[in-house]
């Protein structure tokens, strides 16, 4: 893969940012995790309950869903909260969705039983990616989670209800046409096409998020920049699995 463009923070094209995960981050959840991409930094939290939605009862099958949040400083200015305006803004609903789907790909729900986990996704610091870092902490934070019931009998001890791991990482194309993986702040901000991809550790897609801001994209830019999020979120499986043997 040639090098287009001098990246600002001298990085290859194929780079991810410095990525970690540190859990356990809060004393009181069931799982948690601080995962940081670069200068982004989210803190995920996974609360586990003995019961469902309404409508999911007596069904024997659980649930897995997310809610997605930015501190009011975690860009360059304050936002106001939105729960201090008293409406929940349509971005911060749609990631909340996007996470809460992800996760799902991986969970068996019958396997859980009637139990209900719920990823809280805060961004501390922002710098891009933040919802793609949110899903990539939160499946740890979830993994820590399911075996903190399975150790207290609220699961099987033999069931699987993890079906595999799940990733993502953005990828997008800059105005000089040089696709990029893992954009902090300052690419995304000027990039002709941006894109978040959400992989499983074997391999296969639960979400491509695809937009031209200005010029339309190719289908071999298209080709080019999935097989840059496939790559990408194969090192970050390899980082989560670390993450989950210590």
């Amino acid at each position: 893969m040639s090098q287009k463009y001098a990246r600002a923070d001298g990085r290859s094209i194929d780079q991810l940012r410095e990525v970690s995960i540190t859990r356990n981050w809060s004393a009181h959840a069931e799982g948690s995790a601080l995962i940081e991409f670069g200068n982004t930094r989210v803190l995920c939290t996974a609360s586990f309950e003995s019961e469902v939605p309404r409508w999911l009862r007596g069904q024997g099958r659980g649930w897995v869903t997310a809610e997605y949040a930015m501190l009011p400083r975690a860009t360059n200015t304050r936002n106001s909260r939105e729960a201090v305006k008293g409406k929940i803004g349509g971005r911060t609903h749609e990631i909340s969705r996007l996470i809460g789907r992800s996760l799902r790909a991986v969970v068996d729900l019958e396997s859980l039983g009637e139990n209900m986990i719920t990823l809280d996704c805060d961004v501390l610091q922002a710098d891009g990616g933040t919802r793609t870092a949110a899903i990539t902490g939160a499946f740890v934070a979830l993994a820590d989670a399911i075996e903190w019931a399975r150790a207290e009998g609220h699961v099987r001890k033999r069931a699987e209800v993890l079906t595999d791991s799940v990733s993502a990482i953005s990828v997008g194309v800059l105005p000089d046409g040089t696709a990029v993986l893992d954009l902090p702040y300052g690419e995304d901000s000027t990039a002709g096409t941006d894109m978040n991809v959400v992989v499983t550790g074997s391999g296969d897609f639960v979400e491509v998020q695809g937009t031209a801001e200005g010029t339309p994209f190719s289908r071999d830019q298209l080709n080019e920049l999935l097989d840059l999020a496939v790559a990408g979120c194969a090192q970050l499986t390899d980082i989560q699995r670390q993450a989950l043997a210590e």
